[in-house]
């Protein structure tokens, strides 16, 4: 898939199996990439395709959070003297998930025999974002907004403002629903969603993590399914309800394995307030 412009000046290609979005914004002086791919070839892939298709220097690479095929090609960018941005718990998301899984997978590739991961150096952002922040490198205004923990406690919104773009990771997915993985507070990730919509205009343009543009109003209903969720992980951990009865009864729209993760992260963490 060829790179598309989804506003004035910022594009978005699906790369990779997953068709995780990257997304290039584009400023008079350089371009600003969105996420590095789930490994170095991909991230040289986008870095290659970057090049042929502007004619400006490459100025930065943002993580929308730590996972792994959003952030594994940052070693690509950070050799080429690229910095690296992202929310300031990346670093701790690695020590805990990405760094274990990765070691894992090299001990047994065959683990995971669909990943590209021989060349991978687990890279942490060079400019960590603890803050609201503005990034003006390339000429163009780019907004940096730490969310609150929901899909993991390392998702960053990026906002274009003068497109009216946001690129938000997997906080929202159009192509399935969102991923409850490593890292995740399904408890909280309704009310982080809804934090984050009050700030966003019913035209503005939302790159969800994997699948097509979405608007306002397609994120609202995500929070509202996700919502969902959280009430029913509430719900069965006050009355006494395993997680294998709460799986047996319950009806939403995830596979029963995601669902599983979600619930096993919600008891985990109500067992703790």
């Amino acid at each position: 898939m060829s790179w598309e412009e989804v506003a004035s000046g910022v594009f978005v290609k699906q790369i990779g199996s997953d068709d995780v979005n990257v997304a290039a914004i584009v400023g008079p002086a350089g371009v600003t990439v969105v996420d590095t791919g789930n490994s170095p070839t991909e991230a040289h892939d986008i870095v290659n395709d970057l090049t042929k298709r502007f004619s400006v220097p490459i100025v930065g690479a943002i993580n929308t959070h730590a996972h792994y095929d959003h952030s594994f090609g940052n070693s690509v960018f950070a050799a080429l003297g690229v910095p690296v941005i992202g929310h300031r718990r990346i670093p701790a998301h690695y020590d805990a998930f990405e760094g274990p899984r990765l070691d894992a997978w090299y001990a047994d590739p065959s683990r995971e025999p669909d990943k590209d991961w021989e060349k991978v150096v687990l890279t942490r952002p060079s400019v960590l974002i603890t803050q609201a922040t503005t990034l003006t490198a390339g000429g163009r205004e780019i907004k940096c907004l730490p969310i609150a923990r929901g899909h993991t406690d390392t998702d960053l919104a990026v906002f274009v403002p003068d497109a009216r773009v946001w690129m938000l990771g997997d906080v929202i997915e159009e192509s399935g629903p969102p991923m409850f993985g490593s890292g995740s507070w399904p408890l909280d990730w309704p009310r982080a969603l809804d934090e984050l919509l009050l700030n966003v205009q019913p035209t503005d343009v939302i790159v969800p993590g994997h699948g097509s543009v979405v608007d306002r109003e397609f994120a609202t209903r995500q929070a509202t399914a996700l919502d969902a969720v959280a009430k029913t992980i509430r719900g069965a951990w006050t009355a006494g309800i395993s997680i294998e009865d709460t799986l047996a009864t319950v009806r939403l729209p995830w596979p029963e394995w995601m669902l599983r993760s979600a619930i096993e992260q919600g008891f985990s963490q109500l067992s703790v307030e």
